[in-house]
């Protein structure tokens, strides 16, 4: 571990050096690039000289008890000794976290899609509670949200809806969403009381830069239509709504929230941006040793992940076993303890792994 953490320190000093060339500095690539490189590497580092410098001091104390003969001296010594040893293991857990490996889509924005699957009407109003309740989530983490498109249920809630959530750090949150989120509950419409289950299906992109997906513009069909609302009645005579569909991969993503044609078709792109980004990332995953994925799943769209029971104000997160019986304060977008359990979940055993 101590190798590495050198060896990153090292890399630290050298990026130092290198954001102080001119040559880096007028090559605006170049100078992001470092600078994020650097950014990344901050925490460990600052924590490893820190460890260092303790390191460091308690073997001083320790020599000065043994070869020292004043009393006073020994004395400060061993308080010194007493206040900078219980800091040595908790730095040591800190410095494994930060050495797995990171997420390189951690800090981006997300784009989330809800559909309702299995269940009609219920299922497209659980799509909607589930859409209200990451919108609360976000606006908690000082996140915005906005939405790209949305074809709502006469009934209510959405048969699919795609919004963006625009936040330092939102993916490393929310991707922990992808799959299958199955309800049980009385529908409104049920008269005899019985409980119904449906499902909904949520799929979390990270938000792809124009760097990371190279997309031609001679590969884009774009049609364009007017914006319809539940039922397919038209909403907007213009032709503002837009569909934009990828040839090479037949991806196809539209956009009619907007009046604007343009920005629907901008909005449109960062969809389609995120979905072929994700296509590649999903080939990449495949060769990816099944045995080594973590605890929290595959994330999948058709892995069931959780259960919200209402009756029973239940939710159980079926990947790592947790059940806690407060569904209604969840539903308000306080899911910060599932969030948390599936990260320490997945950080623990990818120390198992690293410790292999």
């Amino acid at each position: 571990m101590f190798d590495k953490l050198q060896n990153l320190e090292d890399r630290y000093n050298q990026l130092t050096d290198l954001l102080m060339d001119p040559e880096v500095i007028n090559d605006s690539n170049k100078l992001r690039e470092y600078s994020k490189e650097q950014s990344d590497l901050q925490e460990v580092v600052e924590k490893y000289r820190r460890y260092k410098e303790i390191t460091e001091q308690i073997k001083d104390a320790k020599t000065m008890i043994e070869e020292e003969t004043d009393e006073d001296v020994i004395e400060m010594a061993r308080e010194e000794l007493n206040e900078l040893e219980p800091q040595v293991e908790p730095l040591e857990q800190e410095m494994k976290v930060l050495l797995i490996p990171k997420d390189p889509n951690d800090d981006k924005n997300v784009i989330m899609e809800i559909r309702g699957a299995a269940g009609g009407d219920e299922a497209a109003l659980f799509a909607g509670d589930l859409y209200r309740m990451y919108s609360r989530y976000a606006e908690t983490n000082g996140w915005r949200t906005e939405v790209i498109e949305a074809h709502e249920a006469d009934v209510g809630g959405y048969k699919e809806i795609v919004f963006m959530i625009t936040g330092n750090g939102a993916y490393s949150r929310l991707k922990y969403e992808n799959g299958a989120h199955r309800v049980q509950r009385v529908p409104e419409t049920e008269s005899g009381g019985r409980i119904h289950t449906s499902t909904a299906t949520v799929a979390v992109l990270p938000e792809a830069e124009e760097v990371e997906v190279e997309i031609h513009e001679k590969d884009i069909r774009v049609d364009t239509f007017a914006s319809s609302g539940p039922g397919g009645q038209s909403v907007n005579t213009t032709m503002s709504a837009v569909r934009l569909t990828h040839e090479p991969t037949g991806v196809v993503v539209s956009c009619q929230d907007e009046k604007s044609q343009l920005k629907n078709k901008d909005k449109a792109m960062k969809v389609l941006r995120a979905r072929i980004y994700e296509m590649y990332q999903k080939e990449a995953q495949a060769e990816y040793d099944e045995n080594r994925k973590s605890a929290v799943g595959s994330g999948d769209r058709s892995e069931r992940i959780r259960t919200y029971n209402f009756p029973q104000n239940r939710v159980t997160d079926h990947r790592i076993g947790l059940t806690i019986n407060k569904l209604d304060q969840i539903m308000e977008g306080k899911i910060e303890e599932i969030v948390d359990a599936l990260i320490i979940e997945e950080q623990t055993a990818k120390l198992e792994e690293l410790g292999e």
